[in-house]
């Protein structure tokens, strides 16, 4: 099974982004016919922990994992300081990761992100402490919007970039980590397996 552990912002949060979406050259590109690979918005998720392939076996260790560091982050000691209640978060701004044809377009992340980066620190230090496979590569709070690759010239890429310099969505409420089972496509299909609330 490949798994991996997100946060997913509230409907209000996405429809604002996929408002701001549809402005830029890369949506314009999409309905030209151009696969630039527009992520679908009732997909659209923040990833805290990739663990990638694990057996089917495996996934009461790895529930377990993560509701120990969902208990762990609700003691106040990860999600901040005496500080009650989950992260508060906006999508806003932008960037990208690679170049030519590995380029992803992605919105940042604002708002309580040292508390959403703690959280991400204490799921991925809970599984590693239950010998499951997780991603080592820095946590960079971000939601994926398109996965262009080459078929969008570097231009439109820059300018849609600075488009989203300027955007601000809505406060919302990081509330819940969701486990999720996800398959590759196309188109890919992501199933939940377990939440816990923060």
């Amino acid at each position: 099974m490949r798994l991996f552990t997100a946060i997913y912002p509230p409907a209000d949060a996405v429809a604002h982004l996929t408002a701001q979406v549809t402005g830029l050259r890369l949506a314009a590109a999409s309905a030209a016919g151009t696969n630039v690979r527009l992520v679908d918005p009732t997909k659209a998720h923040l990833t805290l922990a990739f663990l990638g392939d694990v057996e089917a076996a495996r996934l009461t260790e790895v529930r377990q994992a993560l509701g120990a560091a969902v208990d762990d982050a609700r003691g106040g000691a990860v999600l901040g300081a005496g500080l009650a209640g989950p992260p508060v978060l906006r999508l806003g701004g932008g960037g990208r990761f690679g170049w030519g044809r590995s380029t992803v377009l992605w919105v940042d992340v604002r708002g309580d992100v040292s508390r959403l980066v703690a959280l991400a620190g204490v799921v991925r230090a809970g599984l590693a402490a239950a010998g499951l496979p997780v991603d080592e590569r820095p946590f960079r709070p971000h939601l994926t919007i398109a996965r262009p690759g080459d078929r969008l010239p570097h231009t439109d890429i820059e300018a849609d970039l600075a488009t989203l310099d300027a955007y601000l969505g809505p406060p919302w409420a990081a509330d819940e980590l969701v486990l999720v089972h996800s398959r590759p496509g196309p188109p890919s299909s992501y199933h939940r397996l377990a939440a816990w609330p923060l």
